[in-house]
Formats: C-alpha cells, structure tokens, sequence
C-alpha cells in the first residue's frame, strides 16, 4: 500500500521537476516476471525508474540505507530488500530474495555493476543477474538511466531541479539457450557481458573493463561484493566485445 501511496504522491512532482522521457516502455511485460538490469549513476536512479513505470518493481539496496534515518523511510515503504555488502552469504540471501520476486512474476531491479559509477562510465558487470536470469528462466531488459549523474551527481544530497532524464529501455533478452549452466562461470560471464552490451548501446556510455570500485572499498568477490581491480582504458561503442570476456 505504501508503494502505491508514494507513487501517486510523488509522480507528479517528478513529472513537473524534470523533463522525463521514457523509450521503450511496451517492451516491459504487462504480466510476470523480467528482470530489469540498469546502469547506476546516481541514488535518483532508484526513484527515477520505479515511478516511470507502470508495474511495481522491486531492488535490492544496500543496508546502509535502512539504518540512515533520512532514507530508512523510503526505502522500506516501497519494499526494498536490504543487502550487506559484505559479500558471501548476505550476497545469496539477497538473490535468494530476489528469485522470490520473480518466481511471483514480479518484476526485480538489479545494478549489474554493483554500485554507482564513480566516474560516469559503464564498468564491468557482476554476474547475480545472470544467475537471476538461468535460475527463475525471467527474461532480462537492460535499463539505461541517461541524465541522472547530472540531476544528482554523488555526494550531493539535494537533487538539481527542471534537468532532462530519459529512461531508455531495451527490448526483453532470453538465455534459455543455456539449460543448466548456472553455475557454469563462463555462462555466466558471458551473459553478463550481453547484458552489458545492451546497456552499452542505449546509455552511449564509454565502458571499463574492470569493477566500479566504491569511495574506501577494499578488494570483493564477483559473486556480491566490489572488486578492487587495476582501472582499465574506456571502450568506445562498437569495442566493447575485444574487451570482455
């Protein structure tokens, strides 16, 4: 209830703050589940995205926003499932949580790249969505959130007001040619860089073949938490595929 509340009272503010423009809207399916995979440039992109659409959607956030009185509220009255970002165990709770989502044709939204982009590329993509998509067998729409690190770069708490911000979202992808891989890490990576790709492609973002690496992280495994990886050189659209894998 409190989803639908805050839906009602906050899309029209954003509808009259900013110049929202959302592409690639019928490609969400109108019943059952997707997984939706975005790039992440700014905390807005998780008001952004829920409110253009006209399903509710489910993220998992990470559980310093659950203990910060200022966001708590939110977070928990649009029903967001809270991750440690410790990794390990905490990590396969949260996809465990997610898989629930989908197996009720939810829809679940997930940031492959496992936290904001420090530097306003696409960097390298961890491998939960894959695992999300081989598990529930849900399709996956890569999601690219284009003018939201200028509505609200990081560290800055009050967003920029009247900024354009377009939602482009991809047509549905399927991976139901690799029955039971999945827990084959090169299906997985290779998903993952498809989905990558895609997101590559709608966002013109420049892509880094390593991990976004979050302000104090220290080194983490590709199954959760943020890999402290040597920064790589940008990929121009077109390149991407020479670099992943």
């Amino acid at each position: 209830m409190a989803y639908w509340v805050l839906r009602v009272v906050l899309t029209p503010l954003l509808r009259f703050f900013y110049r929202v423009r959302v592409e690639g809207l019928e490609h969400v399916p109108r019943h059952g589940p997707a997984i939706l995979a975005s790039n992440h440039l700014s905390f807005c992109d998780s008001i952004f995205l829920p409110l253009v659409l006209p399903r509710r959607v489910t993220f998992v956030a990470k559980a310093e926003y659950f203990e910060d009185p200022k966001t708590a509220w939110f977070f928990r009255a649009v029903g967001q499932i809270p991750i440690k970002r410790e990794g390990g165990s905490a990590s396969e709770r949260a996809l465990g949580s997610a898989c629930e989502v989908l197996i009720r044709s939810g829809l679940f939204g997930i940031y492959p790249e496992g936290t904001r982009s420090p530097d306003g590329r696409l960097h390298k993509g961890h491998t939960g969505v894959a695992r999300l998509a081989l598990q529930t067998g849900a399709p996956v729409l890569a999601v690219a959130m284009i003018g939201t690190r200028e509505a609200q770069p990081i560290g800055q708490a009050l967003p920029r007001m009247f900024m354009p911000v377009t939602v482009r979202i991809s047509p549905p992808m399927h991976f139901d040619r690799h029955p039971g891989r999945g827990d084959d890490p090169l299906v997985l990576r290779q998903i993952t860089d498809e989905i990558m790709f895609e997101l590559r492609e709608l966002s013109g973002q420049d892509y880094v073949n390593s991990y976004a690496v979050r302000k104090g992280a220290v080194g983490a495994s590709d199954r959760g938490r943020i890999a402290t990886l040597p920064q790589a050189d940008a990929v121009p659209a077109g390149d991407m595929a020479a670099a992943t894998g």
